[in-house]
């Protein structure tokens, strides 16, 4: 028997996402963004790192960053082995 989970496994976790937006937001808003990581960069701009459960919670998130009217710098996947599954919401 395979140790390697199946390809709907794989379809079903999880991704990470590395968010950078221009200008600053401080730690007050770690609890709207629901889990993500919010990292100052030297630059000034904010860095959001974390999971997204889906691609509806990744489209949610990102009508958040507009509603705070931040400009989304880039949108990057990141590596699904270092996430932290224990902070997701299963709705």
């Amino acid at each position: 028997m395979s140790d390697k989970p199946k390809n709907n496994e794989k379809q079903n976790r999880p991704s990470s996402y590395e968010i950078l937006l221009k200008g600053q937001l401080n730690s007050q808003w770690t609890d709207w963004f629901e889990g993500l990581t919010i990292t100052i960069q030297e630059d000034g701009n904010t860095l959001l790192t974390g999971p997204m459960i889906d691609q509806s919670a990744l489209h949610g998130l990102l009508k958040k960053i507009r509603a705070l009217g931040m400009t989304l710098i880039s949108k990057c996947p990141g590596r699904p082995d270092n996430l932290d599954y224990s902070t997701l919401k299963k709705e």
